[in-house]
């Protein structure tokens, strides 16, 4: 791992950590990190591939994305199902890792938060109430990420 890619990491892995915690404690992703994470992921995604638009178009095509989903949710059910946060923080994943690595990104996010409330479930503690998304997203951009990284694709 060449120093840049460490230094990289020390700004997006210890940020998503936090926010994971901030989102299980408080069901609230600030935007004093998210935010900021938006702007460092594509000045990042610049530095490692020298293409701003993919990053830009990932950031965009992330919250909007989410943005309809909570929308639509809404809309349909009459109560809100997806934060606010949650789409700045897909626009997080979508500056570092480009918008091509959106779909992996919900789709990991998605079957880990399935796979943790089954498990919760099977242990008789049914989730109840709201349960926070963030926790996933985050460990699901870190992975395709990091996964982008050891493959050569950024």
């Amino acid at each position: 791992m060449t120093i840049d890619v460490l230094l990289w990491c020390l700004v997006l892995l210890p940020a998503l950590v936090a926010l994971a915690w901030i989102d299980i404690r408080t069901l609230r992703l600030p935007d004093r990190l998210t935010l900021p994470l938006i702007g460092a992921g594509v000045i990042q995604f610049w530095y490692f591939t020298g293409d701003i638009w993919t990053a830009l178009i990932g950031a965009i095509a992330g919250y909007l994305f989410f943005l309809i989903v909570e929308k639509g949710y809404l809309a349909l059910r009459g109560q809100n199902g997806l934060g606010r946060g949650d789409a700045k923080l897909l626009a997080a994943g979508g500056a570092w890792c480009g918008w091509m690595s959106l779909p992996w990104i919900v789709l990991i996010a998605s079957s880990s938060g399935l796979v943790f409330a089954g498990l919760l479930t099977l242990l008789g503690r049914r989730p109840t109430g709201m349960m926070p998304f963030g926790p996933f997203l985050a460990l699901a951009i870190a992975l395709v990420w990091l996964g982008r990284l050891r493959l050569g694709w950024t």
